[in-house]
Parts: C-alpha cells; structure tokens; sequence
C-alpha cells in the first residue's frame, strides 16, 4: 500500500474514478448510450417537423379542394389520370 501514490490511496478519489469508469462503459445508461440516444432524439424531432410541414400541407390542398370544385377536377385528372369520357390522355415525361 505505501508503493501507491497518495491520490490513489484517497478513497474519495478511488470512489469517483470507479464511479466515472461505471457510468462511461459499465452502466445500462452509460454516457455512450446516453449520446446514441440523444443524436436519435434529434433525428426523430427533426422527422417530427417534417411530417408536421406536410400534414398541414395536407390539409391546405384538401381544405382547397373540398371548396373549389374545379380545383377538384384538375387534382384528380393530374394526380389520378381520370377523364372523362370520348377523351384521349397524352402522358408526357421529361427524360433526365
């Protein structure tokens, strides 16, 4: 014992550095998990805001379309290629 050093004979200094070495890898909560966890966190709030912008989106084009009846046509003829009838439908993609 009298070959340690004096700080690691302070047991106040051994009791935080075992502390500090549980908490960084042996816990279920380590800080290595904790960090893993927030960067996750981020990600999702930031999907969260996406989904947030377009489900208002959403709601915009169908307030809009339940009110305008033309509207209403010119969505489902673009969108879902309707037509009426005695009526042709040219499809025209642009090639990249």
């Amino acid at each position: 014992m009298k070959r340690l050093p004096p700080i690691f004979r302070n047991f106040y200094w051994v009791t935080g550095l075992c502390f500090l070495v549980w908490m960084t890898f042996l816990d279920s909560n380590d800080l290595i998990s904790r960090f893993k966890l927030s960067s996750k966190l981020r990600s999702l709030e930031k999907e969260k805001e996406y989904y947030q912008a377009k489900i208002t989106e959403v709601e915009k084009d169908r307030k809009e379309l339940m009110t305008n009846r033309e509207l209403l046509e010119k969505f489902a003829r673009e969108k879902y290629l309707m037509k009426k009838e005695k009526e042709d439908i040219f499809i025209i993609q642009e090639e990249d």
